[in-house]
């Protein structure tokens, strides 16, 4: 299973968030150039992560972004189950004739599960926590 970017650059976003330690603020231009994605896409995984909560973004002279909630609150599981469309293949009828008979689509949602299930056993705060390489790499 793959990540869309879409999600990728969401929880990336939020670990760089996460990095910067509690209430500190940035922009989406610095977030856009530790990754080196284009603003435009940033832009939307930022309004969508503000959308849900995962950011608070604050507009004006002295706005910026930061975490919208403790990242020990953050589960990766839940991050990933908003951002991601999470079908893995097309069931519908008109595209598949052996949908009424298919077992597979019940095995690849037990494996979706399963694969949240083990997310959800993280926080945000934990990809960050003790993480002096990831600070050097995303602060310095």
């Amino acid at each position: 299973m793959q990540l869309t970017s879409f999600t990728d650059y969401g929880l990336r976003a939020l670990i760089y968030l996460a990095s910067l330690g509690k209430g500190k603020m940035t922009s989406i231009t610095e977030v856009t150039e530790v990754y080196g994605v284009s603003r435009n896409h940033m832009v939307k995984i930022i309004n969508q992560l503000s959308h849900l909560g995962y950011i608070k973004a604050t507009r004006g002279k002295n706005g910026g972004i930061t975490l919208g909630q403790p990242a020990e609150s953050i589960r990766i599981g839940d991050v990933v189950r908003a951002l991601e469309p999470l079908t893995l293949v097309n069931c519908s009828g008109e595209f598949c004739h052996i949908t009424p008979a298919c077992r597979l689509k019940g095995v690849l949602h037990q494996a979706i599960q399963q694969f949240l299930q083990e997310l959800d056993q993280y926080t945000l705060a934990d990809m960050v926590k003790d993480n002096s390489p990831l600070y050097q790499l995303l602060l310095d």
